[in-house]
């Protein structure tokens, strides 16, 4: 039997080529509306693992879904990097000076503010899915519609590709989690996500993150979040990478003294291909 990934949008969404990417061709994707959706799907027991995008090398990170990852407490147990390239697709016969709309998700409009700039007379809307908005436009048939969405997408779909690589930096990357509702243990594990508070006393977060360089553990990513309904109080999130698992221990043993609510969020293989 397949193994079930949850994942934000529809076939041929860059979610969905995130999975195929992770765990092979071999798995059943079930279509979310929305994150919270995909959490909900793992949380009672109708997916085995949910794939959500984290962070954009262009966008930034998405900050909706670190409140996702705190709220359900799902356990991280691999990442996954995709090359991002955006196309403008649109129905057979249609052309470039037909468009009147252009619709995607407001992260992919944001990739291709360069390109759509160049078009003032286009009215852009936002939706759900890349691969959504372009499923919108072959199912009702809308000719004066394009969407940004992938070339696999277009080819799925029956769309037209107007435009290729409209993605205004050409080093666009996603970067996506894999999530579990139980720990699987990676013995080559090389990477951690982590979270906690600290004090609000001159340099606490700067003596938490002394404990990391003083072990050689190299600190890839830190985010901040807002602790709901207390003033100047944050959540940390952070990313370390080692090379050996003594010194990741190490150091975590010595950012315990000068932490509250400390919490491995997962311990996994780095991924580096893009």
């Amino acid at each position: 039997m397949s193994i079930k990934i949850a994942i934000q949008g529809v076939k041929a969404s860059f979610h969905e080529e995130a999975a195929y990417k992770y765990f092979g061709q071999d798995i059943e994707t079930i279509e979310c509306g929305s994150f919270k959706q995909t959490c909900e799907m793992l949380k009672h027991g109708k997916a085995d693992y949910v794939v959500m995008a984290i962070e954009n090398s262009i966008a930034g990170s998405i900050l909706p879904n670190y409140n996702l990852l705190r709220d359900y407490r799902f356990h991280i147990i691999g990442e996954v990097h995709l090359n991002i390239q955006q196309n403008l697709l649109a129905l057979p016969g249609v052309k470039l000076s037909d468009i009147q709309f252009v619709e995607s998700h407001p992260i992919a409009i944001r990739q291709c503010d360069e390109f759509l700039g160049e078009h003032p007379e286009w009215t852009i809307k936002e939706g759900m899915d890349t691969a959504g908005c372009a499923k919108k436009i072959s199912e009702d048939k809308l000719t004066h519609t394009a969407a940004i969405a992938s070339e696999y997408a277009a080819k799925i779909y029956g769309l037209n590709i107007l435009e290729k690589r409209i993605e205004t930096h050409k080093k666009n990357a996603t970067r996506f989690l894999i999530l579990a509702n139980e720990v699987v243990e990676q013995k080559a594990a090389n990477k951690a996500s982590l979270s906690f508070q600290t004090g609000n006393a001159v340099g606490s977060l700067a003596s938490v993150l002394q404990c990391f360089a003083e072990q050689n553990v190299n600190l890839s990513k830190i985010q901040s979040m807002p602790v709901v309904g207390r003033r100047n109080e944050y959540d940390f999130y952070v990313d370390v990478e080692w090379k050996k698992q003594s010194d990741f221990d190490a150091a975590i043993r010595k950012v315990l003294k000068h932490t509250v609510n400390f919490s491995i969020m997962g311990e996994y293989i780095k991924n580096e291909k893009v």
